[in-house]
């Protein structure tokens, strides 16, 4: 009996493997061709809706809830934090009379603590602070300040901050904020970086102070990467001129060394493994030091923020669509299958209005964490809008 049982085991094995083939579509960007439903997140008129940043999904770590800047301001960097509610479309306020930086960024507004808090930063009467929220109580706990806000993980607690890289002051080191604990402690510091890297940061910013720029978590919050800035002092934030930025480093907090640097900064973004990050180019970089490898006959869109579905089957750009068979002069939002070849140009359109911001206000295509929704702005018309597109029929598990 033993033998008939064992064939009709591996019958049944060979069966199941056949059923998920066939459900798992060997091209993972097929769903996105067609029936994609593109519509703006909120319908309310009248104001800017701007999501943060690339690198940042609105969407909250359950999908049910949606995190945007809205401003009135001509230029959309003065509005509120809001958040709206997918199924039923209502609103509720986090934050008013919010100031920034600029609309490229707006308050670097994200969700934190799996979607319990919301973290953001602002400038009052020339201070910038970084403040989160409890979204149930809407109590407001201004965790440091001095300090502008980078990017953590909308599922975790960790909220990494920098001083303000035209004039950090004190706060050069990279700073890691615990929403659990509530404890603030440096994670990094410019010294050791200034001692690893010494050659490189005297050629660049010709012997300059530097400070910690930007930092972004990795999914697994074991690595930081980030820039590096030399601030040129003042309080005139609102200039490209404010600091020199540049350089790509990456930290391991489990190592507590740092484990990979490039001379160059693009747009980098954290695959979600954890251990690469996808860079503009199509580029892909391993953070343990490996070779550099680069996604196969894609399109490369000029001026793309690119980053990597949560499943890891699918990267999202944007960029000048013309590259990807756009029309000529416009922006599009692009998804390629991260094997290479595959692609599909979702959305284009024109990226010449919208928030009138001395740093305008990008795109930025961002997956949903079930990898079914990206979010984009688009600055078509009088105010920038952001948008969300949906498969219609998302290929099964």
């Amino acid at each position: 009996m033993f033998p008939i049982r064992c064939t009709i085991l591996m019958a049944v094995i060979a069966m199941m493997s056949s059923l998920v083939r066939a459900e798992t579509p060997a091209d993972p960007v097929s769903p996105w061709r067609e029936g994609v439903r593109i519509a703006p997140v909120s319908a309310v008129p009248g104001r800017h809706t701007i999501h943060s940043y690339y690198v940042c999904n609105p969407e909250s770590p359950d999908g049910k809830r949606v995190l945007f800047f809205a401003s009135t301001h001509p230029a959309g960097y003065v509005g509120e934090i809001r958040m709206l509610d997918r199924a039923t479309g209502q609103e509720t306020l986090l934050a008013s009379d919010v100031h920034t930086e600029d609309a490229h960024r707006a308050a670097c507004q994200q969700w934190l603590s799996n979607g319990k808090r919301v973290a953001f930063h602002e400038v009052v009467e020339g201070k910038w602070r970084v403040v989160a929220v409890d979204v149930e109580t809407l109590k407001k706990t201004i965790v440091a300040e001095d300090r502008q806000l980078g990017f953590g993980r909308g599922d975790a607690d960790l909220l990494p901050l920098y001083g303000c890289h035209w004039n950090p002051g004190a706060h050069r080191d990279l700073e890691l904020w615990d929403a659990s604990t509530g404890k603030l402690e440096v994670a990094a510091r410019i010294a050791d970086v200034e001692k690893q890297y010494s050659e490189w940061l005297n050629k660049e910013f010709s012997g300059k102070p530097t400070s910690i720029f930007f930092p972004v978590v990795s999914p697994d919050q074991r690595r930081v990467f980030f820039k590096l800035s030399a601030g040129n002092g003042g309080d005139n934030f609102m200039a490209k001129d404010a600091s020199h930025r540049q350089g790509l480093v990456c930290f391991d907090r489990e190592l507590k060394r740092f484990t990979f640097m490039r001379e160059k900064w693009g747009h980098p973004a954290w695959h979600p493994d954890s251990q690469h990050v996808i860079e503009m180019g199509n580029l892909l970089f391993d953070m343990t030091g490996l070779p550099m490898t680069r996604i196969p006959n894609l399109p490369n869109l000029r001026g793309s923020h690119p980053s990597v579905s949560p499943d890891g089957r699918l990267m999202v750009t944007d960029g000048l669509s013309d590259a990807a068979g756009g029309p000529p002069n416009e922006w599009g939002v692009m998804v390629g299958d991260l094997r290479g070849e595959r692609y599909a140009l979702l959305h284009s359109f024109s990226q010449a209005r919208g928030a009138k911001s001395w740093r305008r206000s990008d795109p930025h295509p961002v997956f949903s964490q079930d990898s079914q929704r990206i979010y984009y702005n688009v600055s078509d018309g009088e105010f920038t809008r952001l948008f969300v597109a949906e498969v219609s029929h998302p290929p099964r598990p």
